[in-house]
């Protein structure tokens, strides 16, 4: 993508050479560092879920040092050793070495502003959203009322998304049926639904890309986007179904739409921000969250350790809060479950820079409290988990630890902390819903040894009763109290099954085979993450991103139900049906 179509830039400072002092690599380090690495480190270096890579702080370490941990890796991180086989890029020693000598010479050559007129020139509309709406009615509650419908209710899809085949695939999660893949941008990150009119969904990709679909449509077709960044992340949708706010790693900022046509209304350019520091910096966005508390969104700037509170129902969307000092590196986020007039009334937002839970207060538009997840922890919530706890009678939250095995629980509205809970490995996800008895847990970001597995903590007992493992070829169900097998099933994987694009109206689609491939002679580890419930409560979903399948399990036992196969690299899953019922989700 060619930034000057579509961003505005403020100023040019120098040139920064891609290939100083590169021994023997032909590696061009500055794409692959856009590619591979500023998601973690950030599009200007100064750092996030990864270290600041900014020269004055590696010229602080060792060279070989450096060298070493791009080849191996850092244990409980989510710094992959790049040095090894299945690596997306992987790095000779010269690669590796061409890298530290690049980053510590880097200069930040341009800063980014969002500019709207430009934006709005990226919007296109690829199909008539109304004319569909005729032809392939969807009742207010879901149902498709139209003959031949490939599903009964768009509330029985489930999205995935492919990451490194930049696809967004509909799943019926009743039958485990893939019905349609899409490509959607580089890496789609996200993917959100129109609470009030369910039918429509929307995706945001890495590369900025905002595709909005109609799910109650035969083969769910894109029916309109825009760019809306060079580098995005969160996405949410007002619960009136009128508005969709989108976030930008790369230029810093947020942009407001229409949700019926994806029209941009508004950006919010965060390229000029006041930082815990007092300093004026750029800042990227990260979480975006919509809340039925109230008509606003709000957003974090990561940098900058401050919460905005955007007011939609005025004129001009106008941010109405501004909570600063929340913490470094502010990342993703979810919202307080407790019933009644408090529901949604907390944005519960992770600092992984200071460790904590900021916990902001939507009807004070203040900093409610701050809890603490321990130290090193970098909490990771995911998509979070909200429940009451009978047992205590009081409403309970989790996140999950990034750097070791720790999931932290905390109570809502004192917002103590009641229980940490060991686990296998630093995990990403952590999720659960009224229909299971646990919160499911992953170790994704643990040692290999340690990363094929899924912990499901009771939520009334607060302890791990059961443990998924999957591996090279076969899958375990293990009671955690005695270690018993309670089920073993045949995790045998399979190569995939190449195919061809098809032409969809206007889209470009990839066809789900029907067939396996020959089983794989060389079998890898599985790495599982994000457990999301589906099939309105009798299922779980976990993606395996090394073996390129999603594992279904029973919501209420963890036993193994089934696989959908042949996809690449399967992340983020969102359950229509299970997010009707979660604030913010």
């Amino acid at each position: 993508m060619k930034l000057h179509r579509l961003l505005g830039f403020a100023a040019v400072t120098s040139m920064a050479a891609t290939m100083a002092m590169a021994g023997t690599s032909d590696m061009n380090f500055a794409k692959v560092y856009e590619k591979e690495c500023q998601g973690c480190h950030g599009p200007i270096h100064q750092g996030g879920v990864g270290s600041d890579l900014r020269p004055k702080a590696l010229k602080k370490k060792e060279h070989n040092m450096l060298v070493q941990t791009i080849l191996n890796g850092r244990e409980n991180t989510a710094m992959p050793a790049w040095g090894q086989d299945g690596a997306s890029v992987k790095f000779s020693k010269d690669d590796a070495a061409g890298m530290v000598d690049w980053l510590m010479n880097w200069k930040n050559t341009v800063e980014l502003t969002l500019s709207f007129d430009e934006v709005h020139k990226s919007w296109k509309k690829l199909a008539d959203v109304d004319a569909l709406a005729k032809k392939y009615p969807v009742s207010k509650d879901g149902k498709l009322e139209y003959k031949g419908a490939q599903v009964d209710n768009v509330k029985d899809i489930t999205f995935a998304t492919e990451r490194d085949a930049s696809l967004v695939d509909f799943i019926d999660s009743t039958k485990a049926k893939v019905l349609s893949r899409h490509k959607a941008g580089f890496a789609v990150h996200v993917t959100v639904t129109n609470k009030a009119n369910p039918r429509y969904a929307y995706s945001i990709s890495r590369s900025g890309r905002l595709t909005m679909f109609d799910i109650g449509a035969p083969g769910q077709p894109a029916v309109a986007s825009v760019q809306v960044g060079q580098e995005s992340r969160g996405l949410a949708v007002s619960p009136d179904g009128k508005y969709v706010m989108a976030g930008n790693y790369n230029p810093g900022g947020a942009v407001l739409c229409d949700a019926h046509t994806l029209e941009p209304l508004k950006v919010y350019d965060t390229s000029r921000v006041i930082n815990m520091d007092g300093q004026i910096e750029p800042s990227r966005v990260a979480y975006i969250a919509d809340t039925p508390y109230g008509p606003y969104f709000s957003f974090a700037l990561k940098d900058a350790g401050h919460v905005y509170i955007v007011d939609y129902s005025k004129p001009d969307f106008p941010i109405v809060g501004d909570i600063p000092n929340i913490g470094r590196v502010l990342h993703d986020a979810f919202l307080n479950e407790n019933k009644g007039e408090d529901y949604g009334r907390y944005v519960q937002v992770a600092s992984q820079g200071s460790d904590l839970m900021g916990i902001v207060d939507l009807k004070t538009k203040k900093l409610a409290a701050k809890v603490y997840t321990g130290k090193k922890s970098k909490p990771h919530p995911g998509q979070g988990s909200s429940w009451f706890n009978k047992k205590l009678g009081k409403q309970l939250n989790a996140t999950n630890s990034m750097n070791f095995g720790s999931v932290v629980i905390w109570e809502s509205p004192k917002w103590d902390v009641v229980k940490k809970v060991p686990t296998a490995g630093g995990g990403l996800f952590v999720g659960t819903s009224e229909h299971t008895p646990y919160i499911w847990s992953d170790c994704v970001l643990g040692k290999p040894a340690n990363y094929n597995q899924v912990y499901l903590i009771n939520k009334e007992t607060l302890e791990t009763d059961r443990i998924i493992k999957v591996g090279k070829k076969k899958g375990q169900l293990i009671d955690a109290h005695t270690k018993k097998v309670l089920q073993t099933w045949d995790a045998t994987q399979h190569a995939k099954v190449p195919v061809v694009e098809k032409t969809f109206g206007k889209e470009k689609i990839l066809p789900m085979p029907d067939h396996l491939g020959k089983a794989v002679a060389k079998p890898v580890q599985p790495r599982l993450l994000h457990a999301e419930p589906a099939n309105h409560g009798k299922w779980t979903m976990i993606s395996e991103w090394t073996t390129g399948r999603i594992g279904i399990y029973d919501a209420k036992t963890g036993k193994f139900i089934k696989y959908i196969e042949n996809l690449t690299t399967p992340t983020f899953t969102y359950s229509v049906e299970h997010r009707q019922h979660v604030p913010g989700a």
